[in-house]
């Protein structure tokens, strides 16, 4: 079944066609939302709302663009308005966390490794107009055409976006790189022996 079929299924309350499309696009979009937010609980949190508002907005979907057009862009817009809510929020410093807390990452290990810590570091700096399209085509594999459709920009703007935010992206991990390989800065103490 395609779908188109699918949908037209869901909106008329079809459960086991909802269950499909939740199935075929789940792990894609907890999987978009994590490079968005960099917090996976936060990742699944949306990912649930996103399909929630599949499920009740089926009738709003028009079959001009791919149903994972759709299903992408609510997610996308989603994690735009998380990420202005969280902009909004007191900042906590790693100091005010009690000594018991742990850091980890979503596959349970301690610690990231470099690249992928100065990548996350790197796409939490560039502001969601570059990372939304820069996600999408070299993530998720979208063509602009499809972004553009996704995000309702024009083919040229999301073309600008993406080279633009690909260029902040790979000088963050220039100066990434110059900061792991500058030698430790080390202090000289006077100490009597």
């Amino acid at each position: 079944m395609d779908e188109q079929q699918l949908i037209a299924l869901v909106r008329d309350g079809d459960e086991t066609a909802y269950d499909q499309i939740v199935h075929a696009y789940k792990d894609k979009i907890v999987n978009f939302l994590f490079q968005m937010t960099g917090d996976y609980q936060k990742a699944v949190d949306l990912s649930q709302e996103t399909f929630l508002r599949v499920y009740f907005k089926a009738d709003k979907y028009r079959p001009i663009a791919p149903l994972s057009s759709w299903i992408y862009a609510i997610a996308s817009n989603l994690a735009k308005t998380d990420l202005k809510k969280r902009k909004r929020m007191p900042i906590v410093s790693f100091e005010d966390l009690p000594p018991t807390a742990s850091l980890s990452t979503p596959s349970g290990e301690d610690s990231d490794s470099g690249l992928s810590a100065n990548l996350r570091q790197a796409l939490d700096k560039l502001s969601p107009r570059y990372r939304v399209p820069v996600l999408l085509k070299d993530v998720e594999g979208y063509s602009q055409e499809e972004i553009a459709r996704m995000l309702k920009r024009p083919v040229g703007t999301i073309k600008a976006r993406i080279s633009r935010g690909r260029t902040m992206l790979k000088k963050s991990l220039i100066m990434a790189r110059r900061d792991a390989a500058a030698p430790p800065k080390t202090e000289m103490i006077d100490e009597p022996f």
